[in-house]
C-alpha cells in the first residue's frame, strides 16, 4: 500500500482520492458526498470515457469488446488533467488491468468500497442493461458471478491505501478515514 507522503493531514491536502470497487458499490454516490464535503471537484471516470467516444460504455463494449475498453479506461485514467483536488469515481475493473492501481496509489489516495456479492447482486438487479458483464444473470447465478469476478479483483482492491465497509459508509465517514 502506498501513501503519498507530501500530503498533508488537513482537506487541503488530501490531493486525489479515488474510489475504486465493484459496479454497484457506491462509488458516484459517495464520490459526489465526499467531493461536495470537502469543496473538491467530483470525476467519474466513466463519464469521462463516454464523452471522449461520444457513446455509453455499454455500446462501446458490444462493439469493440472488452480488451479495447479495458485499454482506452487505462488511458483515460492516465491522460485526464485533473484539478489539485478532486474525488475520483473509477470503473470497477479499472484497478485490474495494467498498472492502473499502481498508477492511482502513486497519484493519490485510494479507497476500496468492499461489499458482499449478495448485497452487489441486490443493488445491480435493475441495472444490468446499463452494465455488459451482467446481461442474462439473474438471481443466484447474478451473486455467483460477482462472487467470482471478486476473487479475481480483490486482491488489486486491496491494494488500496483505505478499505472501508461499503455498508455503512458515509461521507462523513470516508472524510475521517481519509484524515
Amino acid at each position: 500500500m502506498s501513501e503519498n507522503n507530501n500530503q498533508k493531514d488537513t482537506h487541503s491536502g488530501l490531493g486525489l482520492i479515488f474510489l475504486i470497487g465493484f459496479m454497484g458499490c457506491g462509488k458516484t454516490t459517495l464520490g459526489r458526498k465526499l467531493a461536495s464535503r470537502l469543496g473538491y471537484e467530483f470525476m467519474d471516470l466513466d463519464h469521462i470515457l463516454e464523452a471522449q467516444v461520444g457513446m455509453n460504455i455499454a455500446d462501446y463494449f458490444s462493439i469493440h469488446g472488452e480488451d479495447a475498453f479495458r485499454k482506452l479506461e487505462s488511458e483515460v485514467l492516465k491522460q485526464t488533467v485533473y484539478p489539485k483536488h478532486a474525488v475520483i469515481s473509477t470503473g470497477g475493473g479499472l484497478p485490474c488491468f495494467f498498472d492502473n492501481m499502481q498508477w492511482i496509489n502513486a497519484h493519490g489516495r485510494s479507497v476500496y468500497i468492499q461489499l458482499s456479492p449478495k448485497t452487489l447482486a441486490d443493488r445491480l438487479e435493475h441495472e444490468k442493461t446499463k452494465r455488459p458483464l451482467l446481461r442474462d444473470k439473474y438471481g443466484e447465478a447474478l451473486i455467483a458471478f460477482i462472487d467470482e469476478k471478486l476473487q479475481e479483483r480483490e486482491p488489486f482492491y486491496k491494494k488500496a491505501t483505505f478499505i472501508a465497509n461499503g455498508l455503512s459508509l458515509t461521507a462523513e465517514k470516508a472524510e475521517a478515514l481519509l484524515k
